[in-house]
């Protein structure tokens, strides 16, 4: 398993991973790539772990604005066929050891209070996040917002 900067030749197989965990519509991601991979100076993090050759998971992070040290992990997806088996966790983890080696404080990462999103909340946990706020029925009637904290 390896962890690395994502390559504008990961875009097909991570678009299949997007497809297999349904996080968000796979034509999104070529424009969400778009900055990172044309622009050196573009403060976004995108990471992909991949396998045997093959992309099979990723995370994306980006500051948040007008915060000192305090990122957002925006998206994390492994195929449903490499999921626990340490990918999402060592992803993670390369992600945490980059922002504090670079002096960053704080990661944060948001999912939905929802049945669904119950393996996403168990893995933040697992992970050594904190649940630090809840927002009640901000994505719908229902879905609350939950904000997983850790500091770096």
């Amino acid at each position: 398993m390896t962890i690395r900067p994502t390559q504008r030749e990961d875009i097909p197989a991570l678009q299949s991973v997007l497809d297999d965990t349904g996080l968000f519509p796979r034509d999104l991601l070529p424009d969400m790539l778009g900055g990172f991979l044309s622009d050196h100076d573009s403060h976004d993090l995108w990471l992909t772990c991949e396998t045997e050759g093959k992309a099979v998971g990723f995370c994306y992070a980006t500051p948040e604005q007008l915060a000192e040290g305090t990122w957002n992990m925006l998206a994390i997806a492994v195929l449903p066929s490499e999921q626990d088996k340490g990918c999402g966790a060592a992803i993670t983890r390369h992600l945490e050891a980059d922002l504090k080696a670079r002096g960053h404080r704080i990661l944060i990462a948001e999912t939905s209070g929802t049945d669904p999103f119950a393996q996403a909340r168990a893995f933040y946990r697992r992970n050594g996040y904190a649940e630090e706020a809840r927002i009640r029925d901000f994505w719908a009637a229902g879905d609350d917002k939950i904000v997983f904290w850790k500091a770096l």
